[in-house]
């Protein structure tokens, strides 16, 4: 990324460590538990597709907080689970006199109760899936300027928010 050029030190972690990735040094961590890292020692932490795989999530999220810097940006993506917009011909099915008996049909209710989400992967070990609510009052809480995004079909939701003073730690 053409953002991350000039950026002085770039490390990971990762359960299965150490490794080298381009120019990042991946070091051999569990995230749930970053003691190695002193507090705020980080300007930016990103965090992309590992949630979903992690148990214990919350553990994490708590120590990215930990070792980001006050005023220091957290990125967090994973696959997840919202409303498109095309998702609003299901409320017009539902309302049509021929749809509207399928609606309460065993073999195609799902249709009307369900949404797009990414397959699960890498199994065992895919635990989660989160709502743009979830990333903003789970994830990214106590983060200021939080801003979210949802790209690609199934869905993956990108959020980023900056640690302030009164963040959780």
């Amino acid at each position: 990324m053409k953002s991350l050029e000039h950026v002085a030190e770039k490390m990971g972690v990762n359960i299965d460590g150490p490794h080298e990735f381009m120019d990042f040094k991946i070091i051999k961590c569990n995230a749930n538990s970053m003691d190695l890292f002193e507090n705020e020692r980080f300007d930016t932490v990103l965090c992309n597709a590992m949630v979903e795989h992690d148990k214990f999530f919350w553990k994490t999220i708590s120590e990215i907080k930990r070792v980001t810097k006050t005023g220091g940006m957290i990125v967090i993506g994973s696959p997840g689970y919202t409303n498109y917009k095309f998702e609003k011909v299901k409320s017009y099915l539902k309302r049509c006199p021929v749809i509207k008996g399928l609606n309460s049909h065993k073999y195609f209710n799902f249709l009307f109760n369900s949404t797009i989400t990414f397959q699960i992967h890498a199994a065992p070990g895919d635990y989660y899936r989160f709502s743009p609510q979830a990333f903003k009052e789970v994830l990214l809480d106590g983060l200021d300027d939080v801003e979210l995004r949802v790209i690609m079909l199934p869905p993956r939701i990108i959020g980023l928010g900056f640690k302030s003073n009164d963040a959780l730690r």
